[in-house]
């Protein structure tokens, strides 16, 4: 294993115009001969979109399939990419939210979806100014790539926490504006735990709803996270303050309004979100669904 951490340490320390040569390999086997999950990505964007024509739903899967071979070279290049260069190719917009809950004394819960390229956010620990820097991870099968993962999200002065302790860490921690928390909130939770589901995407959608009950519990600040891929190797992140239609948020706001943010960032350019992830594959397992459109 300490073999294959070498490996790819120095691999992940060529520039990135050569690994993406790596990238446009595995672009052409993938698409022309492995099809990765290609008949799950084609499905999920065919129910999400049913208006669109097979050409389209064909265009989407193409440049999906493009845009997952960049992501998987650039998580490599996140082994050692350094601050500099993070923070050159992917650009914060709306920084001065964080300036607003850290003078509100309210610390803060990031809301991102699996949109390309959610790794490279973690250099918004040298930015913001909060003293701490949460991002949160699910834990994996295998232990080697749990604990390189770790590694990566643990850069620029993050202290990455496991999904089954964060909830306990926040309630633990003063809410005075020095803490983010990082979630990436759109993944299926697993069958053990559909409790609540809503109309996503044209879909009977089951959520997490961890988040959103810490809104209706504590004085918290929601940002959604809006990515979008300016050019090969180039993003921007647009944060976007989630405020309560009400005095205070109520049950299922903010998870309601996470949801339509990205279904938005998602028709924006809907080739750069992770459609090979079987997101719906427990929806018959929801135990409360809210059909109303988002």
């Amino acid at each position: 294993m300490n073999f294959l951490i070498k490996i790819l340490y120095l691999i992940s320390k060529l520039p990135l115009k050569i690994l993406y040569i790596f990238s446009d390999i595995i672009f052409f086997l993938n698409y022309n001969l492995v099809g990765y999950r290609k008949k799950v990505i084609t499905q999920n964007i065919k129910n999400s979109f049913p208006d669109k024509s097979e050409e389209e739903i064909q265009e989407i899967r193409k440049k999906f399939y493009l845009n997952f071979s960049d992501y998987l070279v650039e998580t490599v290049k996140s082994f050692s990419i350094s601050e500099t260069e993070a923070r050159v190719r992917m650009q914060h917009i709306n920084q001065e939210l964080f300036h607003e809950a850290k003078a509100e004394g309210k610390n803060i819960i990031l809301l991102a979806g699996h949109v390309f390229n959610w790794e490279w956010i973690n250099a918004l620990a040298r930015i913001v100014p909060q003293k701490n820097c949460h991002p949160v991870y699910r834990k994996v099968n295998s232990d080697f790539w749990e604990n390189q993962m770790k590694k990566v999200r643990n850069k620029f002065g993050n202290q990455a926490l496991e999904a089954n302790e964060v909830i306990l860490n926040i309630f633990r921690t003063k809410n005075d504006g020095e803490s983010i928390y990082m979630f990436v909130a759109d993944q299926s939770p697993h069958v053990s735990h559909v409790n609540y589901g809503l109309n996503f995407l044209n879909q009977k959608t089951p959520v997490f709803i961890g988040y959103d009950k810490l809104a209706t519990r504590m004085d918290l600040a929601f940002i959604y996270c809006e990515m979008k891929k300016v050019k090969r190797g180039f993003y921007q992140v647009n944060y976007h303050r989630i405020y309560p239609d009400g005095e205070k948020f109520v049950e299922h706001e903010v998870v309601k309004k996470f949801h339509k943010l990205l279904e938005n960032t998602l028709h924006k350019r809907p080739d750069n979100y992770l459609w090979s992830h079987r997101r719906w594959k427990y929806q018959d397992s929801i135990k409360t669904f809210d059909s109303e459109k988002i």
